[in-house]
């Protein structure tokens, strides 16, 4: 019962656990001989680190952060480019790569030939997706650290919160590949994501938007993984950072349920 639950059942993710190892493996030997692709996306935020925070930071100076506290502007871009580098990592791998495996190599068709199901496919490619992201995460700390950017001990959390960010970006980013139609649907992905990449907090404080503006920067997700590390690198840390996390974990279990869901209609039709 548990079995055919598993296989056909879009919602049955907690059996895919460790079937889903299986599929990261799987991806894991794939990119053994071209590992510098997957740490090619980790570069684009650390090159916005360096050309504007430490360059164009220079011409700005300091300015007040989250809470309000004097801060120099690479401390407050850099956190927003961590979260944007997680961001990154786990949207690539689940919209340019994972279509390629759904619409031309038919990779799906042949796993479910195995005793693998279509959540065992949710699950397993938004865990590898997030541990690309983590990857990206993990480096950026540590050139945080390594050019003086970290000042409290909090932001020992901000892997854990990089890794959360990766997970509801992976889920979603799984979920909108599921609806791609061809390449040219790409235009719509890279339509989002910019907007999401500079309308942020990213490189401006909240304040700095009209009033409608900063609502409508408030409700996106990008905002809340921006919010939650720039809190925990700079000591900010407060009650509506467990806001950020609920939003993001939120958003990954709806993205993640939705991708089984739709994979489903997709593979088992």
């Amino acid at each position: 019962m548990i079995q055919a639950a598993s296989r056909f059942g879009p919602l049955a993710l907690p059996f895919a656990g460790r079937r889903a190892a299986r599929l990261v493996e799987r991806n894991l030997t794939v990119y053994r001989r071209t590992w510098i692709i997957i740490f090619s996306g980790f570069f684009e935020p650390l090159l916005y680190l360096l050309g504007i925070g430490f360059g164009v930071g220079s011409l700005v100076g300091s300015l007040h952060g989250q809470s309000g506290v004097t801060e120099s502007y690479k401390v407050f871009v850099a956190p927003a480019l961590m979260a944007s580098s997680a961001m990154n990592g786990a949207v690539y791998e689940t919209t340019f790569n994972l279509f390629f495996k759904l619409k031309y190599a038919k990779l799906y068709d042949a796993i479910l030939a195995t005793p693998l199901s279509v959540a065992d496919i949710a699950l397993g490619e938004v865990g590898w997706a997030l541990m690309r992201g983590t990857t990206y995460a993990i480096g950026f700390v540590v050139v945080m650290t390594a050019l003086g950017l970290v000042v409290s001990p909090w932001a020992a959390l901000a892997v854990p919160a990089a890794i959360l960010i990766g997970f509801a970006f992976a889920a979603a980013g799984t979920a909108t590949t599921t609806y791609l139609r061809s390449w040219q649907d790409f235009d719509i992905v890279q339509l989002v994501l910019l907007p999401l990449f500079l309308f942020s907090g990213t490189f401006y404080p909240l304040s700095s938007y009209p009033g409608a503006l900063q609502v409508a920067v408030q409700v996106t997700p990008l905002y809340h993984g921006v919010h939650l590390i720039r809190g925990l690198t700079t000591g900010d840390v407060t009650a509506g950072l467990a806001v950020d996390a609920a939003y993001l974990a939120l958003m990954g279990v709806v993205g993640l349920t939705a991708a089984s869901r739709r994979l489903q209609t997709l593979l088992l039709r």
